[in-house]
């Protein structure tokens, strides 16, 4: 059974959430057609929650499918607002499996945390729009180990440069 992994930025620009979603629906429906019936978030905040809940309401229609979340360490959502926190759990608690990747916090436990995304997985559907961030650490070290890659990033700045919002382009070919 295939598996698929999401990885992220935790600050997305407002105007990309809509179509974020949008793609994320298509991109999870498109690697659920290729095989894929288990699909690994990273817990963060940001684009790893809403791939969590597209993941979520894909589910409904599809109960073969099987949501789990890796997170670094126990407490990552400490430092969060309480609406945070409380839909962190919320996701946490919808999941079929919740695995701490290490049991407490020491510098490069994120980078543990992506490894693990990426060694448990054939596909990568990722949100990178910049260098220097875990989240492109995560696609070089897919990249290396020949995932299929699908960066939802470059459909949302072409139609946003276009200002064609509406037209979205999910094209995994």
């Amino acid at each position: 059974m295939k598996a698929c992994a999401f990885s992220g930025h935790r600050d997305l620009p407002d105007a990309h959430i809509p179509g974020l979603r949008d793609l994320l629906a298509r991109a999870i429906a498109y690697a659920y057609g290729e095989g894929c019936r288990t699909f690994y978030t990273g817990g963060a905040r940001g684009f790893d929650t809403l791939a969590a809940e597209e993941i979520l309401r894909f589910r409904l229609s599809h109960p073969d499918v099987s949501f789990i979340v890796l997170i670094p360490c126990p407490g990552q959502e400490d430092a969060w607002d309480q609406w945070a926190k409380d839909h962190y759990r919320f996701l946490l608690s919808s999941a079929d499996e919740v695995e701490y990747v290490s049991p407490s916090y020491f510098r490069g436990c994120m980078q543990k945390r992506n490894k693990r995304l990426v060694d448990l997985s054939e596909m990568l559907i990722c949100y990178v729009s910049r260098e220097q961030s875990g989240s492109s650490q995560t696609l070089a070290m897919a990249q290396k180990q020949n995932l299929r890659i699908y960066n939802l990033y470059p459909s949302l700045a072409k139609a946003e440069k276009k200002d064609e919002r509406s037209s979205y382009e999910f094209d995994p070919t």
